[in-house]
């Protein structure tokens, strides 16, 4: 059972600021910023490939709770909202989750590396991936 099943049973304490029948959201044991909170299904499923459409639904209309109640109390121009996919995107426990992460003018923390396409990348990109 994976640690954020065993919050979800009890098994293990967290610091809940929000729980339905079916979602929970808490603090991040190791937070980026004070406030960066975690939501979760409660059901287990390991990344956003798995999860029927319905429950990402569920899932996605609390983290917009959350990031209004994050800015909103404590006072924010911002937050990230960050899902990572799987272990090459730095998901390290394996069950689907977001963080939200508060953000302050000035934090210190830096977005992400952008880079230029090479010549004729994006349209190669582009017939991979549309329809």
């Amino acid at each position: 059972m994976c640690i954020f099943c065993q919050i979800v049973s009890g098994e293990i304490p967290a610091k809940k600021v929000y729980e339905n029948e079916r979602v929970l959201a808490f603090l991040d044991v190791r937070p980026v910023n004070p406030g960066h909170t975690l939501v979760i299904l409660k059901q287990h499923y390991r990344n956003l490939e798995e999860i029927p459409v319905l429950e990402l639904q569920d899932l996605i209309v609390v983290v917009k709770k959350i990031g209004e109640r994050l800015k909103a109390r404590l006072n924010l121009e911002g937050y990230n909202v960050i899902l990572n996919n799987g272990a090459t995107a730095g998901q390290t426990v394996p069950h689907l989750h977001f963080h939200l992460i508060p953000r302050h003018r000035d934090d210190g923390y830096p977005t992400w590396l952008h880079v230029d396409y090479g010549s004729g990348e994006a349209e190669k990109m582009l017939e991979i991936l549309k329809n």
